[in-house]
């Protein structure tokens, strides 16, 4: 795998970093090259478009948007590219982060945005490799072996059922 970022991460604020930054983490483990943009839908609409008309041609083949307060980055960014876009919901003051959930699932017919938990960055990671994966045999294995050793790691706690017995 080359050097040249296949996954973009965006978000609209820097206080979505906390969150978000499980997403690098993850991506860092397998390997992927990922590239991070702080672009407000709202502030920075322009930098935004050319952001998102221009990820096919500079090798994105996946984006990651954070859906913080007003919740529309990634609806926006799906209306923007052809590539597949995974919304992370972030959880909010006043509404938990139900309203990004909302926001990401309530997206008109021919522009989908997928979804995961709330303050969910690892699983937006994992879910951006395991859409990679559909072509790139190492990445496969890759995960292939993470999802069996997140198996073996979850099996082997029985062992510590046995101090409650």
């Amino acid at each position: 795998m080359s050097d040249k970022p296949i996954v973009g991460i965006l978000m609209g604020s820097d206080s979505d970093l906390p969150v978000m930054k499980k997403a690098f983490d993850v991506l860092k483990e397998f390997e992927v090259p990922f590239e991070v943009k702080i672009i407000s839908a709202h502030r920075n609409p322009d930098i935004h478009a050319e952001y998102t008309k221009t990820a096919v041609a500079r090798g994105l083949k996946v984006i990651i948007a954070a859906a913080g307060m007003a919740a529309h980055l990634p609806g926006v960014t799906a209306g923007s590219t052809p590539l597949p876009v995974i919304g992370v919901p972030l959880k909010s003051k006043s509404l938990d982060g139900v309203d990004a959930v909302y926001s990401i699932l309530q997206m008109p017919p021919g522009v989908p945005v997928a979804t995961v938990a709330i303050d969910g960055a690892k699983n937006s990671a994992l879910l951006a490799i395991q859409i990679l994966s559909t072509g790139d045999d190492s990445l496969l294995k890759k995960m292939i072996d993470y999802k069996e050793k997140m198996g073996e790691e979850s099996y082997a706690k029985n062992e510590k059922l046995k101090e409650y017995l």
